[in-house]
């Protein structure tokens, strides 16, 4: 389903920059309102034809290098990746009371939340190289929660996959609007994650049916995947080289799936 966007895009593709062998590297600039934001597009260029997408939404600290990294890689292994910015202005920090702040003002309004999450995907989806119909979202911590705000606007897409994510818990509304599948990836570990939120994140995909696989890694805290998280000074990041990979791979198998059917 097409999305009917209410508000101004406008896409300024500034010239492509390469990454690595092979990898290309475009910065685009697009509108939300007034707010202007600059997403990262990472695509091989030695690939020819369309391919699946996947929209990368980055941790609360804004759209860093960590989260440009992680549309690298997928785009690496064939796919067209976008790094979106949730933000806008350019907003990166090592402070957790400015992302803090930065989170609060998009979370604070659901539909405007998930409006910005949808903006991204549909720069993702208009490129030239995307195939359209072949769509996944992937976020890491706010990034993580994002990704399940655009599964619960009913956004027509394949797959999301929430890593260290905070596991927002759909009311009956949003898991019935659910069109997608659903990947977790969650350290045991992860003290800011209440067990009775993750009871009730299950128990709402359930009742809508929704098709979702929820893994677990033993000793893993919030942010094990950044090789950057204890760099913030917070004793609850800790990065897990383990469950970084083990996740990794999950994600390739669930993405191969997802796009194969």
């Amino acid at each position: 389903m097409k999305l009917k966007l209410i508000f101004t895009l406008l896409l300024i593709c500034l010239p492509g920059q390469s990454v690595n062998a092979g990898i290309v590297s475009e910065a685009i600039e697009y509108m939300d309102g007034d707010t202007v934001l600059t997403g990262h597009m990472y695509f091989d260029d030695s690939i020819r034809g369309k391919r699946p997408g996947v929209l990368v939404i980055h941790e609360w600290w804004g759209l860093n290098d960590y989260a440009k990294k992680r549309a690298e890689m997928l785009a690496s292994i064939g796919y067209i990746a976008f790094a979106a910015d949730m933000y806008g202005d350019h907003k990166v920090t090592s402070h957790a009371e400015d992302a803090k702040g930065w989170m609060m003002q998009i979370t604070s309004s659901i539909d405007a939340w998930q409006k910005r999450a949808r903006l991204g995907l549909e720069v993702l989806r208009g490129h030239k190289l995307s195939r359209a119909d072949d769509m996944a979202a992937i976020g890491y911590c706010f990034g993580g929660a994002t990704v399940m705000q655009l599964a619960y606007s009913g956004s027509d897409i394949d797959g999301v996959v929430s890593f260290h994510g905070s596991l927002p818990v759909a009311d009956e509304a949003q898991a019935k609007a659910i069109k997608t599948r659903v990947m977790v990836a969650h350290g045991y570990a992860d003290s800011f994650i209440p067990k009775e939120r993750i009871a009730g994140f299950k128990a709402a995909l359930d009742s809508a049916g929704v098709d979702w696989q929820f893994n677990t890694y033993s000793g893993a805290r919030h942010g094990f995947t950044n090789p950057g998280a204890s760099s913030y000074g917070i004793d609850a990041l800790a990065y897990d080289a383990n469950a970084d990979k083990r996740s990794w791979q999950q994600m390739q198998n669930f993405l191969e799936e997802i796009f194969a059917d």
